[in-house]
């Protein structure tokens, strides 16, 4: 079997720990002119944001209410992205997923990962679907009318950036202090808050979410270190101990988590 058809049938997939949103959108640029050369299969990269705002490239004024400093002020950056879709918040607790993916179809793309998400919540025991019917502002993943899941991505050369975010254990309060994903009255909520907090934590919900991506996509996924995708495996300590230190003030026991 040559290289090119190992890459065609393997999801490389990396976890990569609390990365901070600036240090993720360097992995993913470098990830993506890669995967762009013919140098890497498809990775997903998975992992958590320290507490951040980011904003896609429909979002507007009205989606931060409340001026920047009272976000700082609480310890949430700002960022502007090239993603689609409106503001969204990542924090630790949820799951990141980064897929850098040739595509041919996005909306296909889209489709297929919402799927994905719903398989993998139906394994951790909430019950979730779809809403892209209803329009652009409703791509995502619900349970009933409640938004469990957010997706906004990029296409530069047929290959992707960004992805998706599940709320898994994250505290929901900051949604509540702007206009999330561009919808007045929307009701966020997690794996946590649906299984009264009986449901799984972010490192078993990874795996399952990636082996519902790999599975949705046709391929074989494959665990790497970030070593092997060219990320700087030096920071890799530093970002354990980020996320130990999340733990620690967040949980009244601090629990290990593999990165």
């Amino acid at each position: 079997m040559t290289v090119a058809d190992r890459f065609s049938q393997e999801l490389w997939v990396c976890h990569l720990g609390v990365v901070a949103y600036r240090e993720a959108l360097a992995i993913q640029e470098l990830v993506r002119a890669r995967r762009q050369a013919g140098e890497l299969p498809d990775t997903l990269l998975a992992l958590e944001h320290p507490p951040v705002y980011t904003r896609g490239r429909r979002s507007g004024a009205e989606d931060l209410p409340l001026a920047e400093d009272f976000y700082r002020a609480k310890g949430i950056d700002v960022i502007a992205t090239d993603r689609g879709g409106r503001l969204t918040y990542h924090g630790p607790g949820q799951l990141v997923c980064y897929p850098i993916m040739r595509i041919d179809d996005v909306h296909r793309y889209l489709r297929t990962m919402e799927d994905a998400i719903v398989v993998a919540l139906a394994g951790a025991g909430v019950e979730a679907h779809s809403r892209h019917d209803e329009g652009i502002d409703y791509t995502g993943v619900w349970v009933q009318e409640r938004k469990i899941a957010s997706i906004g991505v990029h296409v530069s050369r047929g290959v992707t950036t960004h992805g998706f975010a599940v709320n898994v254990d994250n505290d929901l309060e900051p949604f509540s202090w702007v206009l999330a994903c561009g919808l007045p009255d929307v009701a966020m909520t997690s794996i946590a808050r649906e299984t009264s907090g009986a449901g799984e934590g972010v490192p078993c919900f990874r795996k399952r979410v990636a082996y519902a991506f790999a599975r949705a996509h046709g391929r074989r996924q494959r665990l790497v270190s970030p070593a092997r995708l060219g990320v700087d495996a030096a920071n890799a300590d530093r970002r354990a101990d980020t996320r130990a230190t999340i733990n620690t003030i967040s949980s009244p026991v601090a629990e290990p988590v593999p990165v």
